[in-house]
């Protein structure tokens, strides 16, 4: 009943399912997680008192970016290194408070401003990758939406589109996790006491799990779509 594509649709298509569901949980998890390490460690203040703005000041000034600036951006969460304007976004959270959680995330942001200046590869690669994925991520879902209403040209579109933000990513996970082991050695460089070092760790620990998940869930819905399109046909 099944020749070799439709069955490897219908296969897909539940192998996706069963991936996709673990998937949204670990998601939803690791928002938590990084809400509430973020939230306890904002309450704790840093013993040697900096704050988030003065701690990413001090580290890229050692590390000779005196070129790269800090400006402060709405929301929380929000914190972000921009490549093309070398510039070190932090909330207001972040660069006004003196907390392990502000000098944790400051420090982290920094250390994307120094792989950028390095050339760590992972970073640059996805940086040239992050304009693909953000075109992908405005019309993958209406293609996919005509794929089922039209043609299933377009949900094969769609799903190359899909491949485009799954790759972004894949790709994110090196950058983060060394932007996080390199935050913790600039701050074990005279930025923390020893107390500190782990609480730091955890707060850059949990902002990584939520990576991590996005990772999954997007793997998980390529072979959801991959199921439908062989199905669709």
């Amino acid at each position: 009943m099944y020749g070799n594509y439709g069955y490897y649709g219908y296969y897909g298509y539940n192998t996706g399912m069963l991936l996709l569901i673990p998937a949204l949980i670990l998601s939803l998890y690791a928002q938590a997680k990084v809400s509430s390490s973020f939230n306890k460690y904002l309450k704790i203040q840093s013993r040697l008192g900096y704050s988030g703005r003065e701690v990413a000041r001090m580290i890229l000034d050692k590390n000779g970016l005196s070129d790269v600036s800090i400006e402060t951006t709405g929301g929380q969460l929000t914190d972000h290194y921009d490549p093309r304007t070398k510039v070190v976004r932090l909330s207001k959270q972040v660069a006004e408070g003196r907390s392990i959680a502000s000098i944790s995330v400051a420090a982290h942001e920094t250390g994307h401003a120094i792989q950028h200046s390095e050339g760590y590869f992972p970073l640059l690669l996805r940086n040239n990758i992050a304009p693909i994925a953000s075109i992908s991520a405005r019309f993958v879902w209406i293609l996919i939406l005509l794929g089922f209403i039209i043609s299933p040209f377009f949900l094969e579109a769609g799903i190359l589109l899909y491949v485009g933000i799954v790759l972004f990513q894949v790709v994110t996970l090196p950058v983060e996790f060394n932007a996080s082991k390199r935050a913790l050695y600039q701050l074990e460089g005279g930025f923390v006491d020893e107390e500190e070092v782990k609480p730091c760790e955890k707060v850059l620990k949990a902002a990584a799990l939520t990576y991590v998940a996005a990772t999954l869930v997007a793997i998980s819905q390529l072979i959801r779509l991959i199921g439908l399109s062989g199905r669709r046909r």
